[in-house]
């Protein structure tokens, strides 16, 4: 029976978590990782008939890519769609980017609204369409809200989250909470419903203090890793800080804010920061300068993408609210600001990110595992996607030397470009 099944081999550069193989090969059985190694070892390992029909190329050979926060794209945004075919169109637009494992974020809505979406999304993820849903909200500062509805701002309710958890049926992946914002933290609070239901806290959309911060990070890491005990798991989940900076009161040297909590955190090891280094919501020098703060393995990297990602400028929704996307950028459309309102989520593709990651100067290795490895680990699928490994399943994405896109494979299969 094994031997029957299809195999793909792919060569050129191949990216492991710490080094390159420069000559290296990737081959695919079926819908696993058969073989990660160089050339040479290749051919000893039997493989020499397979890489005659493969020459040595100069593409990059990366895992799969994962995308923890994630709205949209190719025109359709998860918040907005209404049935699983039309939510899949955004996340096939991700995947011919090299994108093979996401989750799907909603925005702040009623309850409702929430509620049906994550019930639609919950069938992706029964069939391994996504890896999840994370909820972005409601449980947010209004000071800053970014693109989401104030109207639909609320005080973190533990009974609301078991209820969003239940529709979602087990797939509530992650949540987006600011820790001053009253019932969110504290005994009984909707940080705790939320470990409860094996979802992450996700501190993000904060105007609160360093202490409202350490304190949040403080609970749900104790948490975090008591579920782990109870579960009988080695190690446990980290929390995670949704798009450090943005809608998060800045840094200042008198008043620190969240960003200062964040960053000591994630250089203990008890939090993941996420960054959008799309090149539109952090300057380059942000971006490196927290890498060579915190280290790549505390740094996810995310799109924030939205329905626009991979179309045309023009005009578009997220969740209730009306976007304007001109040159590449989307903001909220608000006539009343000369350059447009907030921004309001990314256009961008995950691999588009990993390469402005690099051209801020970060190292191609550390770019890239904190696109796959690392968002991998905080979803504890790191022993299933994320790596290069024999045995794991078969994501790779294949690019050129400017990191451009060429194939893509998911459990093995060539994805259609």
């Amino acid at each position: 029976m094994a031997e029957n099944m299809s195999m793909v081999v792919l060569r050129g550069r191949v990216l492991l978590p710490d080094t390159m193989i420069d000559d290296g090969v990737v081959i695919a059985r079926g819908d696993r990782l058969a073989f990660v190694g160089s050339a040479a070892e290749a051919r000893d390992a039997g493989f020499d008939a397979q890489l005659g029909q493969v020459p040595p190329s100069y593409d990059y050979v990366l895992p799969g890519l994962v995308d923890l926060h994630n709205h949209g794209g190719g025109g359709v945004g998860f918040p907005d769609a209404t049935s699983v075919d039309e939510a899949m169109r955004a996340v096939l637009e991700h995947r011919r980017h090299g994108t093979t494992t996401m989750l799907a974020s909603l925005v702040t809505a009623d309850p409702d609204t929430l509620a049906r979406r994550a019930a639609m999304l919950a069938d992706l993820a029964d069939t391994g369409e996504i890896a999840g849903i994370h909820a972005e909200g409601p449980f947010l500062s209004h000071e800053r809200r970014g693109a989401h509805d104030p109207a639909r701002l609320r005080d973190g309710d533990a009974a609301w989250v078991r209820d969003l958890a239940k529709a979602a049926r087990g797939h509530l992946a992650t949540m987006t909470v600011a820790p001053e914002v009253p019932g969110v933290a504290g005994p009984g609070g909707a940080a705790t419903a939320l470990i409860e239901a094996g979802a992450i806290p996700s501190l993000g959309h904060t105007d609160g203090t360093t202490e409202a911060a350490e304190a949040l990070i403080s609970q749900v890491t104790a948490g975090l890793r008591l579920a782990a005990e109870v579960a009988g798991t080695v190690g446990h989940r980290e929390m995670t800080a949704t798009h450090l900076f943005n809608g998060m009161r800045p840094l200042h040297h008198r008043a620190p804010g969240p960003i200062a909590a964040c960053l000591a955190a994630a250089a203990r090891g008890d939090l993941v920061v996420e960054l959008i280094a799309d090149g539109v919501h952090l300057d380059p020098a942000t971006v490196r300068t927290v890498f060579g703060t915190v280290g790549a393995d505390q740094v996810v990297l995310v799109t924030d993408a939205m329905a626009a990602a991979g179309m045309a400028d023009g005009s578009y929704e997220l969740g209730p609210m009306s976007v304007t996307v001109r040159d590449g950028v989307a903001r909220l459309a608000d006539p009343a600001a000369p350059d447009g309102g907030a921004i309001a989520g990314g256009t961008a593709h995950l691999v588009d990110v990993v390469r402005h990651t690099v051209a801020a100067g970060v190292p191609l290795l550390e770019a890239v595992r904190s696109a796959s490895v690392v968002p991998a680990r905080v979803l504890g699928l790191d022993r299933r996607i994320g790596t290069l490994a024999r045995g794991l399943r078969a994501d790779a994405l294949v690019a050129d030397e400017e990191l451009r896109p060429r194939r893509v494979l998911r459990g093995g299969v060539e994805v259609q470009r």
